[in-house]
Formats: structure tokens, sequence, C-alpha cells
């Protein structure tokens, strides 16, 4: 049997299928983003394409360089021409590509402008300011937009939702203490506690009288009785925060800040994202830091390498997935024919290895004392949140490479498959960074309007990591795979497909689930399979491809409905081949799609955001999604092909 190495290269010796592949469009394609992505490789071994997401992420950079008084203007012209390019013809700005606009976001990327110095007058000020007046102006506006406005005087910090810093001292047993919030909000809240405790003003020198009344609107009366009684508790806190206990106060904001240096990441960010490492810089601020501190120098010099210059324009990266890419480029590179132990691989896979978390037990031991640390981040740095999604897809990528230390990769895999058991709630499932964080009390609290701020198992990161303990099963995770492939049979939809927590939306979901299914031997006319492959067809686009739009989060009329994009159109394909459909009428239009939106370089044209950070309210364009699915999902098909 020639190799895929010999069958590549459409040698006279090799198979007639093989042979009968030398021109095909499918195997051009494959090859060609092979080639693509091979190019793009970093010289010691890993991957990493660039985050895009919504303005505010800018506008709040100008706005903290501003607290800080370290502005800086060349940045802050290429901030705001970055921002004016993002802006939609009716004036707002929105959260994803094609999106409607937001209140929040618009409201934040005017006021940035307004910072940088655009003219109030100009017409696509105008516009913003006349989009804003016409959905009741700032007030409007999410808790976190009027924090950063009563940071310059321009809200009144008594109608901002209490957020004592006495909460850092709560036990971990008791309601509403940090570890009840998912990571994210929990190192965003923490640092909060210490800036909404001090109430800075720091006047910029201009109002913005012209977006509307800026009283807030009268309170609405919460849905339940759980929410009447936080916002009961809410204005019980406001008093208390008006005289609170000096002592109290004093040792708290002492806990509080002892809590945030001790999670500042060796690149000076905080959990490697955009929110807790603002908030953690002003919150040091406030706390007597100036911006020469040490500490302060690493996070404002982390920030710079978050920072992407593109020409005249300037803007932040969210956060940085080196890791996520890096394995995900692996599997793409083994689904298109590369050897395991090619060069490309081995090296990746050493890259890999050196970031696994193995000596740091970080804020998941508090619901898992005692567990020996084994998973990998998300980012470059971030060894205090490993995340369960990145481990079960590092193990993946790992087991597909013929490493010349095989001992040295058995050892990494042994203990992230004990991590990922560890960490599994009591449910079945897995959340991406903690176990068993599902108090849905927090999301009631008049503070938590913006985003997910409990971490639940979900489908996606359930199905990947039942596919890698499918794939491990000598290791001892027999009864973990079983619980968690119940867990998935319970939170399939009644359409068929599954929600996706973490990529947009039911197609991400889908995919990963019919890949756990396959790997764990369910047979593709099992009814559960049959059923999700009736979805995924019905929701093919006339073109051949998919696509969801991010709105499927909060409107059902889009699930499963979109414009078709190469990264939703391979998860699809994914799960055709994962279903045994991979030579069906619709993976064939898919495939044909996707061959002919190749672009000359070798990869795809996606503007549409297909990554999601919360539900709802924040998304992701992963600039190697668009290449690396379409990739996989070519190399597998293929394969089928060559196998029939």
């Amino acid at each position: 049997m020639p190799s895929r190495a010999v069958a590549r290269a459409y040698d006279l010796s090799v198979s007639p299928v093989s042979l009968s592949l030398r021109h095909d469009p499918a195997a051009l394609a494959r090859d060609h983003a092979r080639d693509h992505l091979l190019a793009l490789q970093q010289p010691d071994g890993h991957w990493r394409g660039l985050l895009q997401t919504n303005v505010s992420m800018d506008a709040e950079d100008l706005l903290l360089r501003e607290f800080l008084g370290i502005r800086e203007e060349d940045r802050a012209r290429g901030a705001a021409a970055w921002i004016r390019s993002n802006q939609r013809p009716d004036g707002s700005w929105a959260n994803f590509a094609g999106g409607p606009g937001d209140i929040s976001t618009t409201v934040e990327a005017y006021w940035a402008l307004r910072v940088a110095g655009d003219d109030r007058r100009a017409d696509h000020m105008e516009r913003a300011a006349g989009w804003i007046r016409e959905r009741g102006g700032p007030r409007r506006a999410r808790v976190f937009t009027h924090i950063w406005m009563a940071l310059f005087g321009l809200w009144p910090w008594e109608e901002v939702p209490a957020l004592p810093p006495e909460l850092v001292l709560l036990p971990s047993w008791f309601p509403l203490n940090p570890y009840d919030y998912a990571c994210w909000a929990r190192q965003t809240i923490v640092a909060l506690t210490v800036v909404r405790s001090h109430r800075p003003v720091r006047p910029l020198g201009i109002t913005l009288e012209e977006l509307g009344p800026g009283p807030p609107a009268p309170p609405q009366r919460p849905a339940t009785t759980r929410a009447r009684t936080l916002t009961i508790l809410d204005r019980l806190a406001r008093v208390y925060e008006r005289r609170p206990i000096a002592p109290l106060r004093r040792h708290a904001l002492r806990a509080a800040e002892r809590w945030v240096i001790q999670r500042q990441e060796a690149d000076g960010s905080w959990g490697g994202i955009q929110p807790p490492w603002v908030y953690s810089l002003m919150a040091l601020n406030v706390q007597g830091y100036p911006v020469d501190h040490p500490l302060m120098r690493a996070g404002l010099e982390g920030i710079d390498r978050f920072t992407v210059r593109d020409e005249a324009m300037v803007w932040l990266e969210a956060c940085q997935s080196p890791v996520w890419d890096t394995a995900l480029a692996v599997l793409a590179l083994w689904d298109a024919g590369l050897e395991p132990d090619h060069p490309a691989l081995v090296r990746a896979a050493d890259w890999l290895l050196d970031r696994q978390v193995t000596d740091v037990a970080g804020d998941w031991a508090v619901r898992r004392p005692g567990v020996a640390p084994g998973g990998w981040p998300f980012e470059y740095h971030n060894v205090n949140y490993p995340d369960i999604d990145d481990a079960a897809v590092c193990a993946l990528a790992l087991r597909r490479v013929a490493h010349p230390d095989p001992e040295r990769v058995e050892r990494a895999l042994k203990r992230t498959i004990d991590w990922m058991v560890a960490m599994q709630s009591s449910t079945g499932g897995w959340g991406a960074f903690d176990a068993d964080n599902t108090r849905t009390l927090i999301r009631e609290l008049p503070f938590c309007d913006f985003g997910e701020v409990i971490d639940p198992p979900s489908a996606d990161v359930t199905a990947h990591v039942v596919e890698a303990l499918a794939a491990e099963r000598g290791l001892g995770a027999g009864l973990s795979l079983a619980a968690g492939m119940a867990w998935l049979d319970q939170a399939q939809e009644r359409d068929g497909s599954w929600f996706g927590r973490w990529g947009v939306n039911h197609i991400y979901g889908t995919w990963s689930v019919l890949c756990a299914l396959q790997a764990a031997g369910v047979q593709p006319d099992d009814p559960r399979v049959r059923r999700a492959v009736w979805w995924l067809k019905a929701n093919q686009n006339d073109d051949g491809g998919w696509g969801e739009d991010c709105r499927s989060y909060r409107d059902p009329e889009w699930i499963g409905r979109g414009e078709s994009t190469p990264s939703q159109t391979a998860w699809a394909l994914i799960a055709l081949h994962a279903a045994g459909e991979s030579r069906s009428d619709a993976a064939s239009r898919g495939i044909d799609w996707l061959c002919a939106t190749q672009l000359a370089a070798g990869t795809w044209e996606e503007p549409q955001y297909t990554g999601t950070g919360f539900p709802g309210d924040f998304y992701i364009n992963y600039h190697l999604y668009r290449l690396m699915f379409p990739l996989m999902a070519l190399g597998r098909c293929l394969e089928d092909a060559r196998a029939a």
C-alpha cells in the first residue's frame, strides 16, 4: 500500500483511485491549503492567527490610557481610524460583521472618537449620535459602559450597582463568592470591586450631552423572586458603600489587591484576555501603583504585544490563541495527508508539550483540591487558567504525531486525561475552565447584564473531551467517558442539533458531537446521528455551503441560517464525514463550494464571526478558522474517497 506522501505525488505507481485524484479540484484545493498553512508555521513550531472582536476593545484601550494619563497620539489616531473603518452606514457599530448596531458598543466607540479628537459635528459623528439618541441614549447601555462613564465623571457612581470588595473575603462555599463566577468574570469582578470602592473620577474636559438624557432610566421590575431579592441586597450594599466599616474595608481592599497581583501572568496579562487585564491595571492604579511600577509596566507592555498595526490603523486583540491554533493546525495537516513524523508536526508537538501546565494549581483547584495539573492554556501565558477544551484538542493532536520521544508524549497524555477526568462536572459534562461552576443565582445580579458569567458544561467542550477519552481508553477513563456520552444524549436539541457554546452555533455544536460519537463507536445508523444529519442537510444553503448568523443565540429564527462561510461549511462537512455521509450529495455540494471560493493564496475569505466569547454579546473572528477547518474537511472527505 503506498504511503500518503507517495500518493500525494501522484506517481504512476499509486493505486488507480489515488491516480484519479490527480486533477480533482478538491485534492488540488486541499494541497494548496495545506501548503499555505505549512508556510504560516512559526520557526519554533507553533501557529497563531489574529483574533478579531468588536471595537469596544479599542475604545476601552484608548480610554484606559486616558485614565492612566499615558495617552499616545499616534496610537490614538490609529485606533480612531480603525474604529471609524468599522462604523455601519446607519452610524452605529455592531458586535460582529454584518450584525445589527449595539447601543453600548456604539456609545463607547463614539466617545472614544470624541476623545481622539473627532469633531462632534462631522457627518459620521452626527450619524452615530442620532442613532444613539433614537435608542434612548447612554441610559440604555450596559453596566460596564456606565462604569467607564463614571470613571470620567459622565455617570454617577451612585447609579452603578454595588460591588463591595468584601466579597473577596467570602468562603468558596458561600453564595456569591468569587469562585461562583466563571474565571473570566471572576478576574474582572475582583478587580472592579477595588475600582468601585475608590469611585475615581478623572474628567476629560468633554461631555456627552449630545447623546441624549444622561440620568438613568427608572429601574425595571425584576422578573423573578430571586432577582427581586438580589435587587434589595444591591440597594443595601449601596447604603453600606457610603459608610463601610473602615477596618473591614481596608482588609478587603488589601485582600483583593493581593488576589489580583497573584494572578498576573508572565506576559503581564490577567488571564490573557482584555477585560480583567484592563480592570486589574485600573485597580492597581487606584490602590496607589504608579504607571512605572514593575507590575503596571509589565501589564502595559503586554498590551502592546496584543496590538495590531495595519498601515495607519491600530487595533487590539482581545486575546491570543496560539495553543488552540497549533493543536487545530496539527489535526488539519494530519487530515490533509502529512506523515505523522513530518518535521512540521514534530516541531508543533514539541511546542505544545513545552506549554502543558504541570506545576501550577490555578483557581480550578478550589473545586478540585488535590488534583494534579495537566491542562493546556488557550494563550501563550495563562498557567492560572488552563482550559479543558484546549486540553482535549491538544491530546487529540499529540496522538496524531509520531514523536521521537514517545514516552514524553505518553506522560503528557496521562497527565491531561487524569486532569480532564477530575474536571468532569457532577452532571457528566464539562465546562471550559471549572468543574460544577453552575450557580445560576449569579446571572440575576443587577451588575451582571453583559455576557455569560458562569461556566456550565457545554456540548462542544464535552464532545471534545469525549473524543479525546475515546482515543485513550487504556488510561482508565471508561466511566468518565460513559457519563459524558450520557450527558451528550440529554443535550441533543429536539431538531437534532447540538448547541455550540464556543462557536457559532448549532453547526459548531453538531460537528463537535458527531465527531465524538464516531470516536466512541456509535454507528452511522444510530437515531441520534440520523437526526443530526437530517438537520444539517435541511440547513444547507442553496449555494452548497453552510452558515449560521451570530443572532442565532438569541433569535431561534437564525438557528442554522446565515450566509455560507468557509469554517461553518467545513464543520458541516466534518460532521457529515463522521456520520458516514462524506459521499452524499450534500457533502459533494459543500466540497464544491469550498473549491469554488478558495483564494489564489490557498486560504478563504471570511469576514463573518464564527467564534463565540459570550453567547448573545461577544463574538470572535479567528483568522485561521477560514483555513484550518476547510483543510481538515477536505482531507477527511478525500481520505474516504481514496478508501472507497
